[in-house]
């Protein structure tokens, strides 16, 4: 299955400060290997903002270039809506960002993967399938991807 990567996981995998590979970076580094992975617009916006220097931005946004954005349909957002209002009537807050991104997974059947526990709460609710880590062991000849 396809998986559509949250903004959580992008931003833990490309920290300057990770010393040591999360479990959640090796599985996005084996999701990458597989072409597993899938991107859209609002999550790409996420993940370039805030960046403080241009040279920066442009070296993730040319990154990212490797994963084009999955286009999006008037129906997501209405779908996202309707997830929205499904949510908030069984008191469950989340961002319009958020149940778009549920939205697109349903419509293309996509799982997810994030480590927002938001996504818990959704998933409670909503058609949506959480993409989960593999457990690897520690190897030192593993295929690491530079980003």
């Amino acid at each position: 299955m396809r998986v559509l990567v949250d903004t959580s996981v992008w931003s833990e995998a490309l920290r300057r400060a990770n010393t040591v590979e999360s479990d959640v970076v090796r599985e996005f580094r084996s999701l990458i290997l597989e072409h597993r992975v899938e991107i859209v617009g609002p999550i790409r916006q996420e993940v370039l903002c805030g960046l403080r220097e241009d040279a920066q931005f442009e070296k993730l946004e040319k990154h990212l270039a490797a994963f084009p954005d999955l286009p999006l349909a008037s129906e997501d957002y209405i779908m996202a809506a309707t997830f929205f209002n499904i949510c908030r009537a069984k008191g469950v807050q989340g961002s319009n960002t958020d149940f778009l991104i549920c939205a697109v997974a349903v419509r293309r059947q996509l799982a997810i993967y994030t480590t927002d526990k938001d996504f818990s709460f959704f998933a409670k609710r909503l058609p949506i399938v959480l993409h989960e880590s593999r457990t690897f062991e520690q190897d030192k000849s593993s295929v690491h991807v530079q980003f």
